[in-house]
């Protein structure tokens, strides 16, 4: 959003900031809340998921179906409102965003599929703003779905004995830990590899490249805790680190947009 309205640096309005916001919410709230639905049998008799919501009784399944409903149509009206676009892509999106949750039932690249629903967002994000795309958000994708993959990939392996007594796929249940975490390594250098064109591209400099080098070491830390395989360590690489990562590319790029004279070097 930020680098589509850079002409305005990075500001496209409270309108279209909320409608984005609103969009956001929607969606991944109406995609965790199916989610949940559909994987309830699943999460009751995996110990570590036992206590979601759904299988401890804490809410309905008539409530969840509810709250996925109500916000499926949420993203939908503020598609509406934001532009003819963004509403006519709605339905496509929040379909990708559900048919995740249904992958790991018949394929090992389920990870995959997540990274996709999630690499809708920048470019749904951009198409809210200029209501047409450009080769920079794509990259932003790209370099969404190779994150996810390899962090999913680091998430996946708590569940690794669980999900193959239980005939799930996952790229952990196919390759093995080991091998799993190899690809996901390979995953997170492709990642940073296109943030760095991202940044070529959108002519970034100072504040950006201090926010690269953070997140690679970033990177390198969370696969050697992940290495370790101990659960309180997993938790911390997956939730923390890809925490602090993504502040860490929305303050510099932000940085870089809204601070053109930050720049040192023109």
């Amino acid at each position: 959003m930020a680098v589509a309205a850079r002409e305005n640096r990075g500001w496209p309005g409270w309108r279209i900031f909320l409608l984005i916001l609103a969009a956001t919410v929607c969606a991944r709230t109406s995609g965790m809340a199916f989610n949940r639905i559909v994987d309830r049998k699943f999460d009751a008799a995996n110990p570590r998921t036992a206590a979601r919501h759904l299988p401890a009784g804490t809410i309905s399944l008539s409530s969840a179906l509810v709250l996925c409903v109500l916000s499926g149509f949420g993203l939908l009206t503020a598609s509406y409102f934001i532009n003819p676009v963004c509403f006519y892509l709605s339905p496509i999106a929040l379909f990708i965003v559900f048919f995740y949750s249904l992958t790991k039932r018949f394929t090992d690249f389920t990870h995959i599929y997540l990274g996709v629903a999630l690499a809708l967002a920048p470019l749904g994000a951009w198409l809210a703003v200029n209501g047409s795309l450009a080769f920079s958000p794509f990259l932003l994708a790209l370099a969404v779905v190779s994150w996810l993959v390899g962090f999913d990939i680091i998430y996946a392996i708590q569940d690794y004995e669980f999900d193959r007594r239980h005939g799930l796929h996952s790229l952990v249940v196919r390759w093995g830990v080991k091998n799993a975490l190899k690809f996901a390594f390979l995953c997170h250098i492709a990642m940073w590899t296109l943030l760095a064109l991202f940044g070529l591209i959108s002519r970034f400099r100072v504040a950006y490249s201090v926010g690269l080098f953070i997140i690679l070491g970033s990177l390198i830390l969370e696969h050697w805790l992940a290495h370790k395989r101990n659960l309180k360590w997993i938790n911390t690489a997956f939730f923390r680190l890809n925490a602090l990562i993504s502040l860490i590319f929305f303050i510099v790029t932000v940085t870089e947009v809204a601070f053109p004279a930050f720049k040192l070097i023109r």
